[in-house]
């Protein structure tokens, strides 16, 4: 994930500084020598990172922040605003015109994917803005690019404009455009080609299609994993269409993340979307203040909110939780909220939404906790609905018949009825009115009742065996 290894040594550099009793001139020179390197090593523009670490000094060492109560706490608030000042201070949305049809023109090299954004920006218009969008394959070029944004537009019901790739781009468009008003379009996005580097053929094309479409916004897509190369690209693509917003893919990949932080600084273009997966769902609006928090290890709450709102079933959920305040929770329970994780892609993102799990999340094993879940789910759906809400009839024939079923071993089986009736002790304790405690939530890990949990973990036994590996 993009940042991971600035996080680390951002929060580092603060933690040191947060231990000493006063802020000096010195303590603060070797924070800030810190994060100096850090941004470096993330691949942030040079010139930026020395204006970032000049401005952090002169607000860090003010006279408002030295009287203050707390001066690590104030360097924390400047350098996350510094950070947001980067990104931008204020979210960029598109402007979509008050009455009549707005038009978006997608450009960006091939390989960043550009034609998979056009369709999630299409789906996030529909969706969240009610908006009636049409997609049009204007990349002739590109071997089997119309055929990908068709399928696209399939998996997210939005329709695909295309007269095939022997029709040039600029009469595709034309014809694009009387079919959407006749349909009353509000949104129409035009996919265009890419090539693998900067031609002039290619801005050729792309400037006769701007002088066609005269779209309203024109939105360059960049890969997060090239780094600084971002900022060359979108320079460039600047001065010959100039731009009106960024789209940053790949930002779930192993990329330092530096390209994102200069490249708004530099080109002074929005970020309005960041993408962190292939999934047609994986888009998310740009917020600079959210990142920020992330960047700094502060968790994205609010993110989350927004994605739990979007994507779980709500009636499942109120249906959990009414069972669980009656005291109520069986494996048809269990099996639903399998169904509610899975909507809500990774566990690993998820946990580092939340303030204080960065760290945990990072160590998680991932395809670990996803086996077990497919496993615990194989020997749900092995059971009979009477044996799944009424799991005390479980005995050895059963529980035989079970792991032959789902092809696990009988100790899985008693491993997840371990956790469900972990589960049910906890929701009969919420529903009297008492909250379960740490201790209550350390047993049920050792028994295996969180992911990726343990039944002898924290055990004497375990403990024994640490001891001898320690000697």
């Amino acid at each position: 994930m993009a940042f991971e290894s600035l996080s680390d040594r951002l929060s580092k550099a603060i933690r040191n500084i947060s231990g000493q009793g006063k802020l000096t001139e010195k303590n603060m020179n070797d924070m800030l020598k810190e994060v100096r390197m850090s941004l470096l090593e993330a691949d942030v523009n040079y010139d930026v990172v020395k204006k970032f670490v000049a401005d952090v000094k002169e607000k860090a060492l003010g006279q408002e922040v030295m009287e203050s109560l707390n001066p690590s706490q104030m360097v924390v608030k400047i350098v996350h605003d510094e950070i947001q000042t980067l990104l931008g201070e204020e979210d960029a949305q598109i402007h979509f015109k008050k009455q009549g049809m707005t038009t978006i023109m997608m450009v960006g090299l091939q390989g960043t994917g550009k034609t998979t954004a056009s369709a999630k920006i299409a789906k996030y218009c529909n969706e969240k803005l009610k908006k009636r969008v049409l997609l049009v394959a204007c990349d002739v070029v590109r071997p089997a690019a119309i055929e990908q944004l068709q399928t696209l537009g399939k998996e997210i019901n939005v329709e695909v404009f295309s007269l095939g790739p022997e029709v040039n781009a600029v009469e595709t468009a034309r014809k694009a455009l009387d079919y959407a008003k006749d349909r009353q379009k509000d949104l129409v996005i035009f996919d265009t080609a890419g090539r693998l580097h900067i031609d002039e053929a290619l801005m050729q094309e792309l400037s006769d299609m701007k002088s066609f479409v005269q779209p309203d916004e024109i939105l360059l897509t960049v890969d997060a994993m090239t780094g600084q190369d971002i900022v060359t690209v979108a320079k460039d693509f600047n001065e010959q269409l100039a731009i009106t917003g960024l789209v940053v893919t790949k930002l779930d990949g192993d990329a330092r993340g530096g390209g994102l932080l200069s490249v708004r600084s530099i080109t002074q273009v929005p970020v309005l979307f960041v993408s962190n997966g292939e999934k047609v769902d994986d888009l998310e609006a740009f917020h600079p203040d959210r990142m920020a928090d992330r960047i700094l290890g502060m968790g994205d709450v609010m993110t989350l909110v927004e994605q739990a709102q979007e994507r779980l079933d709500m009636d499942v959920q109120e249906k959990t939780a009414r069972r669980m305040q009656e005291g109520i929770f069986t494996f048809n329970d269990m099996l639903d909220q399998f169904g509610q994780v899975k909507k809500m892609g990774s566990i690993q993102n998820m946990m580092k939404m939340v303030p204080g799990l960065n760290k945990l999340a990072r160590n998680m094993d991932t395809d670990v906790v996803d086996n077990e879940m497919k496993r615990s789910e194989a020997i749900i759906q092995s059971m009979t609905p009477y044996e799944r809400d009424h799991p005390e009839v479980l005995k050895a024939s059963r529980k035989n018949r079970i792991a032959k079923g789902s092809g696990v071993k009988v100790a899985d089986v008693n491993k997840l009825i371990k956790q469900l009736e972990q589960m049910q002790s906890m929701t009969r304790m919420m529903s009297s009115g008492r909250m379960p405690n740490m201790s209550a939530l350390q047993n049920m890990q050792r028994g295996g009742g969180l992911p990726g949990g343990s039944k002898h973990a924290g055990s004497k036994k375990m403990k024994k065996k640490r001891k001898k590996k320690k000697r």
